[in-house]
């Protein structure tokens, strides 16, 4: 299954969206829930992870490639240090036991995502 999350920039679940196909790519995804859309209406930054690129203005992704030169390293470094909160958040839903081995269609699948994010802010 695929699923966006937004967090807040202290790593707190805000959003998940319903639940796509697993193979649908990141940045499809997002485009497809609106996310960049409403990212570039609002004036708002994210930082996601290198699946992204291409994504706009709105979108922070790290460089890529193997032989980066110095700025381009500390820029990866420090992107990753402001994105490690976003995957704590990540981490969270996934430690979920019931969210590991679902196999089942995607319409299910958004309800129990949905009801374990009650859920974490409810126990939070």
């Amino acid at each position: 299954m695929n699923v966006q999350v937004l967090t807040d920039p202290f790593g707190r679940l805000l959003w998940v969206s319903p639940a796509l196909p697993g193979s649908t790519h990141d940045l499809t995804a997002a485009r497809h829930h609106g996310i960049i859309e409403v990212l570039t209406e609002a004036g708002l930054r994210c930082w996601a992870d290198k699946a992204y690129q291409g994504a706009g203005n709105p979108v922070r992704v790290p460089f890529r490639g193997r032989r980066l030169k110095r700025w381009k390293r500390r820029h990866n470094t420090t992107h990753a240090k402001i994105r490690c909160l976003g995957e704590q958040a990540m981490a969270t839903l996934k430690g979920w036991r019931l969210l590991r081995k679902l196999r089942c269609s995607t319409n299910h699948i958004t309800a129990i995502v949905q009801a374990v994010l009650v859920l974490h802010h409810a126990s939070a």
